[in-house]
C-alpha cells in the first residue's frame, strides 16, 4: 500500500498541472516550468487522404481547428492529424525547453521545428522506428525547442497511427523533464520489481509443492508485466528496441497471453470442475474461442488487436465464477472475488475512457497499473489463505489420527491388563492344585490323569484367549471406518502391497499352476516365480483382481477395502479427487471386485480383505 500512496503522490505532483488553452500562444519564459495541452485545445488539421505536405499544410492555417468536444472514440486510425503548437519564445531565455508526446505507441511522428533562417528541420520517431532514432533514451518522444528563436513560433506535427493515438501534448524545462523521468521509472522499477519478486516467490513454491497453480499464476504474473512493459513503452526501450515491427502485435501478444493464463489459472484455483461444471465448461469455451481470434489476428488482421475492449468479457465470466463459488462455500474465493473485481474496474475504466462515458485525466493513463498492483496482493492473500484454510483441515486431520492411536493403544493396555489377570488366575488355581497335589501325596498316580486333562485344558483356554484377543483386534481394524491416510500407514507403498499377497499366495508354499511344481527361481521382475521344471512365469497378482490394473495396487487395496467395507460410502467424485484417479477407472476396479463378490470366489475374495490388516496386527 505504500507503494501505491507514493505512485499517486508522484502522479499528482508530476501530472495534475492545469491544461494550457492553446487558442492563445503559449509564452515560454523562465518563470514557468510545464504546460499541458490537451487535444481539445491543439489546433488541429485532419488529413483525410493523408497527402498534404508540409507546405500545404503551413499555407492553410485557416484549416487548423480546435475541437473542444473531440473525445478519443472520435480519433480515426486512417487519417493524418496535423498538429499546430503556437510558442511565443521570450527574450534571453535561461532555461533550455522540449515539447513531449506522451503516447509511446503512435506509430509515426514527423516533427516540425523553425529555424533561424525561416526554414523547419524535419524529425521522425515512432513505435515503427528503431528507438535509437530517438532523440532521448526515454519511453515517450521528445525534441528541445531551439532557445536562440524568439518571438512568435509554430512547431507542426503530422501523426499517423493505426491504433488510436493520445495527442496530449506536454512542453516543459529539460531540469523538470529529468525530474519527472526519474520519478516515473523509479515507480516503474518497483512496480516490475514487484513483479518479478512475486514471480519468483511462486515459482519456488511450485517447485516445493508441485502445486500447478502456482505455476500457472507465475506465468500469468509473468504476462501482466510484459503487457504493461507494452503499454507503458518499457519492452520498446529495452527488450527489442530494433525490432519495432513487433510493436505492432506485442501488446495483443501480451493481452491474449494475460487472459489466456487468467482463465487457466482461475479455473484451478476456484477448482470449478467440481465445484461449477457448467461454468468450467463455460470458461474452457470462452479459452478455445479467445484463442482462435488470437490466432486469426496474428496471421491474417493484426487490426482485430485494436478491439482491447473485448476482454472485459472473459474478466466478467472470471469474476461471476469466483462470487459463484465463493457463494458455495469456498472462503478462499473471497480475496480472488475482490482482486478480479479490481482488475475488471480498471479494464472496465479504460473502456469507459475510449467511449467517452468518463472523462480523459492523467491519472487514468495509470489507472490499470494501479489495478494490476492491487490485483496482485489479493491475489496472493488469496492462495495464502487457500495454504492456511488447507493446513488447518490438515491439523483437524491429524489430531483425529492421534485421538485414534491414544484409543487403539488404550484398548491394546486393557485387553493386556485382562489377559494379564486371567494368567494370574490361572496362575493361583496352578498353585492351589500342586499344593493340593503336594498334600496328597498318596493320591498321586490316580489323579495324574486328571492333572494331565486340567493341565491341557489350561493350555487350550490360553490358546483360546489369545485367539480370542486376535480375532477382536482383526474386527476392530477391519470394521473401522480408516480414512486413506490411516490405510497407507498399513499399505504406505506399492512393495508393501506386493509382500502381501505374496505372503498370501505362496506362504504355504510355491505350487507351479502349469504343472505344480514345487521349485522355483527368481522370476523376470521382483515378486515373479519362474517353475525349474517348465520355466512359466508367475506373478504375484496372477489369477487375482489385482492382475492386469493400470494404476497403483496400494490405490487399489483402499478401493477394495472401501468396497467391503459399508460402514461409509465414498462418492466417485471423493474417491478421484482422493486418489488422483479417473472416475471410470475407479468405477471399473469396484464393478470388478463386485463381479468376484457374486461368483464362485466370493469367500476367497472376503478372506483376502479380512486379510489386508490380520498380518499386520502382531
Amino acid at each position: 500500500m505504500l507503494f501505491v500512496k507514493a505512485f499517486i503522490i508522484s502522479l499528482l505532483l508530476n501530472f495534475f498541472s492545469p491544461y494550457q488553452n492553446s487558442r492563445e500562444r503559449i509564452f515560454i519564459d523562465d518563470s514557468s516550468d510545464r504546460f499541458l495541452l490537451a487535444f481539445n485545445d491543439l489546433p488541429i488539421l485532419i488529413d483525410s487522404t493523408g497527402s498534404m505536405s508540409f507546405e500545404l499544410v503551413r499555407n492553410s492555417q485557416k484549416q487548423f481547428l480546435i475541437t473542444p468536444g473531440y473525445k478519443p472514440k472520435d480519433y480515426c486510425t486512417t487519417c493524418t492529424y496535423w498538429i499546430k503548437v503556437p510558442l511565443l519564445v521570450a527574450r534571453d531565455l535561461e532555461k533550455e525547453w522540449m515539447i513531449e508526446f506522451y503516447d509511446q505507441t503512435i506509430d509515426h511522428i514527423w516533427a516540425y521545428f523553425p529555424q533561424e533562417d525561416g526554414t523547419y528541420k524535419q524529425y521522425h520517431v515512432g513505435d515503427a522506428i528503431p528507438f535509437k532514432d530517438k532523440s532521448f533514451n526515454h519511453k515517450n518522444f521528445q525534441w528541445i525547442i531551439d532557445s536562440e528563436l524568439e518571438g512568435q513560433q509554430e512547431v507542426y506535427f503530422r501523426v499517423q497511427s493505426h491504433l488510436y493515438a493520445d495527442l496530449r501534448v506536454s512542453i516543459r524545462t529539460v531540469n523538470q523533464f529529468v525530474g519527472y523521468a526519474l520519478n516515473e521509472y523509479f515507480l516503474y522499477g518497483i512496480f516490475y520489481g514487484m513483479i518479478f519478486i512475486i514471480s519468483i516467490y511462486n515459482m519456488l513454491i511450485f517447485f516445493a509443492i508441485r502445486e500447478q497453480k502456482y505455476l500457472l499464476y507465475t506465468f500469468y504474473i509473468l504476462s501482466v508485466g510484459v503487457y504493461a512493459m507494452c503499454v507503458d513503452g518499457i519492452a520498446y526501450q529495452y527488450l527489442w528496441p530494433n525490432w519495432p515491427q513487433w510493436n505492432q502485435i506485442a501488446y495483443g501478444t501480451a493481452l491474449f497471453s494475460l487472459i489466456f493464463w487468467s482463465l487457466l489459472f482461475s479455473r484451478r484455483f476456484l477448482t470449478t470442475s467440481t465445484k461449477a461444471p457448467q461454468l468450467d465448461k463455460l470458461l474452457l469455451g470462452t479459452l478455445a474461442v479467445r484463442s482462435l481470434i488470437f490466432l486469426y489476428a496474428l496471421v491474417f488482421d493484426h487490426s482485430i488487436f485494436e478491439y482491447r475492449n473485448i476482454e472485459i468479457i472473459p474478466l466478467s465470466l472470471i469474476f461471476y465464477s469466483g462470487i459463484r463459488v465463493w457463494l458455495k462455500g469456498f472462503k478462499p474465493a473471497r480475496f480472488f472475488v475482490v482482486a478480479y473485481g479490481i482488475l475488471f474496474l480498471g479494464f472496465l475504466t479504460k473502456a469507459l475512457i475510449y467511449l467517452s462515458v468518463i472523462p480523459l485525466v492523467t491519472i487514468s493513463y495509470y489507472s490499470l497499473h494501479i489495478c494490476f498492483l492491487l490485483e496482485m496482493i489479493f491475489l496472493t492473500f488469496a492462495l495464502s489463505d487457500r495454504v492456511r484454510i488447507l493446513k488447518s483441515n490438515r491439523d483437524r486431520a491429524l489430531q483425529r489420527i492421534i485421538n485414534q492411536q491414544k484409543e487403539n493403544a488404550e484398548l491394546k493396555d486393557k485387553v493386556n491388563r485382562e489377559l494379564e489377570e486371567k494368567i494370574k488366575e490361572r496362575t493361583r488355581q496352578l498353585e492351589e492344585k500342586n499344593l493340593l497335589l503336594a498334600s496328597t501325596n498318596q493320591k498321586l498316580i490316580e489323579q495324574t490323569k486328571d492333572i494331565n486333562a486340567i493341565n491341557s485344558k489350561l493350555d487350550l483356554d490360553n490358546w483360546k484367549l489369545k485367539n480370542n484377543i486376535k480375532e477382536i483386534l482383526q474386527d476392530r481394524l477391519i470394521n473401522k471406518n480408516l480414512s486413506y491416510e490411516q490405510f497407507q500407514k498399513i499399505f504406505p507403498d506399492q512393495p508393501t502391497c506386493y509382500r502381501f499377497l505374496e505372503k498370501l499366495k505362496w506362504g504355504d508354499g510355491y505350487h507351479c499352476a502349469k504343472c505344480s511344481n514345487t521349485k522355483y527361481n527368481e522370476g523376470k521382475t521382483k515378486f515373479m516365480r519362474r517353475c525349474t521344471k517348465c520355466g512359466y512365469n508367475e506373478s504375484v497378482t496372477s489369477n487375482s483382481i489385482f492382475h492386469g490394473i493400470r494404476f497403483p495396487i496400494d490405490k487399489a487395496f483402499f478401493i477394495l477395502y472401501v468396497t467391503n467395507n459399508r460402514q461409509k460410502e465414498y462418492t466417485l467424485d471423493q474417491l478421484s479427487e482422493m486418489l488422483d484417479l479417473r472416475r471410470n477407472t475407479i468405477w471399473n476396479f469396484k464393478k470388478k471386485i463386485e463381479n468376484v463378490y457374486d461368483g464362485d470366489a466370493k469367500n476367497s475374495t472376503t478372506v483376502l480383505v479380512h486379510n489386508l490388516f490380520s498380518s499386520h496386527i502382531n
